[in-house]
């Protein structure tokens, strides 16, 4: 995948089927329809239900180290495991998990580029049956990677300044007409519109017919709004809306998107996702961050400013670390 700055950020379906029998690759299914795995998934994968899995069950925040830490080991993730995500929708779900993993801590990641669309349009082999496999006891993390998620308090302090702002929600949502999805209506928004300043690039965009994510150069093109500001900026800051439960999970996908086309880190042109536990539409609104809304022919109207409060973290297992 020469067409990748980064290609070990993925996996090819033609490599991932060749390898189906491999102890040392576990397949983990994260998909948006979470019935969609019962109905048949990739031999030997796993399901993560993301409504369930991913988050603490009380708060609006992912599960710790530790919380993941029991996740891949319940899965049989060892010490010389590779885990290969794949998921419904151009990998949606998939690149929400594979940024959490990455941002506790664990590399040993893939995403199948083009996910379960791809597998299908190749009518490559689908099954029903569970696999069984033994429980890891060697599950190892790395330090925890805070700079590729941006919280409340930092977006506040870069409005308006030299960071740009990618908003990956759909156009109508952009533009304040819609709140939600309109697949997800119960993962509205508090308020419509968006962050004063912020350049739309629906996440849709970053991928092509067979859910494959597009190259560099292809995404370039097609993904930077005409007159954006975005290519003399430092830095970014991807956002999407979420409801209770997606929690930023396009930005998620975004992020992973650029992953594979870039190298990421501390430094100029890097990006981070927003949130939690701030986001769009998380109801703790405050009188904080500037939202506009479209009016008229593209006229953008300052609405209300909103932010969102932190919250506490429960306290987990024993979290097995890489020195």
């Amino acid at each position: 995948m020469t067409e990748y700055a980064n290609p070990d950020a993925l996996v090819t379906t033609d490599w991932l089927e060749s390898h189906l029998d491999d102890p040392d690759i576990r397949v983990i299914e994260v998909d948006e329809d979470t019935t969609a795995y019962e109905k048949g998934h990739i031999r030997g994968a796993v399901a993560w239900n993301w409504t369930t899995d991913l988050h603490t069950e009380v708060g609006r925040d992912y599960k710790d180290q530790d919380g993941f830490a029991e996740l891949l080991a319940n899965a049989g993730v060892g010490a010389e495991t590779t885990v290969v995500l794949y998921g419904g929708n151009n990998n949606w779900f998939a690149a929400y998990a594979y940024w959490l993993l990455k941002l506790r801590g664990f590399d040993q990641v893939a995403l199948l580029n083009g996910g379960r669309k791809k597998w299908e349009l190749e009518s490559r082999e689908l099954t029903d049956e569970v696999p069984s496999h033994d429980r890891s006891e060697h599950v190892f993390l790395g330090d925890e990677r805070p700079e590729i998620r941006a919280l409340r308090e930092e977006v506040l302090t870069k409005v308006g300044g030299d960071t740009g702002f990618v908003d990956v929600r759909s156009p109508e949502e952009f533009r304040g007409e819609k709140i939600a999805p309109d697949h997800l209506p119960q993962e509205q928004a508090q308020v419509p519109g968006h962050i004063a300043g912020a350049a739309n690039i629906p996440w849709v965009q970053a991928a092509n017919d067979d859910g494959t994510f597009k190259s560099a150069d292809d995404c370039g093109r097609s993904t930077r709004p005409r007159g954006s500001p975005l290519g003399r900026r430092s830095s970014r800051i991807v956002g999407s809306v979420s409801g209770a439960r997606t929690r930023g999970s396009r930005s998620r996908n975004c992020w992973a998107s650029r992953r594979s086309r870039t190298t990421t880190g501390p430094g100029p042109n890097t990006a981070r996702s927003w949130g939690p536990p701030s986001s769009w539409a998380e109801p703790e609104v405050h009188d904080e961050a500037p939202a506009a809304r479209a009016v008229g022919s593209g006229e953008q109207r300052p609405q209300q400013r909103l932010g969102v409060g932190a919250e506490e973290r429960p306290q987990g297992a024993e979290v097995r670390r890489r020195h």
